[in-house]
């Protein structure tokens, strides 16, 4: 979506990076503080699940890139398509266990996940305008801050929480096929300022 935005790509990988890096640690942490006033949290389990969704998948492509160079070149290509199917499977499966609770709160909890989503993208472009940064970075920090890994939701939802509590993840999972190339349309239109702009070269001629 940044690419699409025309935003700071490099950037946007040095977020998610660092991010998915933080996840283990931060998440467990946060939900911990924000919510075990009213739900049991185990931190640990938790901790242990992010790194099973996320950390581990990663290290077994980076390893499987190099053992299996040509080979994994052929699966490459097909990898988006199953990528898609998994989440479809896994969306279908929250929304059918969960028919009845969505029927009688799904307009709130639509509702709350579009307004989720909305903030993020603005709060995110908002904060990189007050720290100075130029147009490109700020489109970066505002899919990133607006985009989140609903995958991920739902498997921590599921596994630590009610199935109800995955719901919101799930939906997100297909608003934000919506909503994020709308934002990269829009995004697209901001026009970069200078500071987005490369420093020119210095020709040999002024170096003299």
């Amino acid at each position: 979506m940044t690419f699409l935005a025309r935003g700071d790509v490099a950037l946007s990988v040095a977020i998610t990076s660092v991010t998915t890096l933080l996840a283990p640690i931060v998440t467990p942490a946060l939900i911990y503080l924000l919510a075990s006033q009213w739900i049991e949290v185990s931190a640990a389990a938790m901790f242990w699940s992010i790194v099973q969704v996320v950390i581990l998948p990663i290290v077994l492509g980076v390893l499987a890139q190099y053992l299996l160079r040509e080979k994994v070149k052929v699966c490459v290509d097909a990898l988006p398509l199953v990528s898609v199917a998994a989440i479809v499977a896994i969306v279908a499966a929250v929304v059918a266990g969960n028919q009845a609770r969505i029927a009688t709160s799904g307009l709130m909890i639509f509702a709350v996940v579009v307004l989720h989503n909305g903030l993020g993208l603005l709060i995110g472009y908002l904060l990189g305008r007050a720290c100075g940064l130029g147009v490109a970075k700020r489109k970066t920090l505002s899919i990133e801050v607006g985009m989140q890994n609903s995958g991920l939701g739902v498997a921590l939802a599921t596994a630590h929480f009610s199935p109800l509590a995955a719901v919101p993840s799930a939906i997100f999972s297909v608003w934000h096929n919506i909503s994020g190339p709308l934002a990269a349309t829009l995004l697209r239109r901001f026009k970069d300022d200078e500071a987005d702009a490369p420093a020119p070269a210095t020709s040999a001629a002024a170096a003299r």
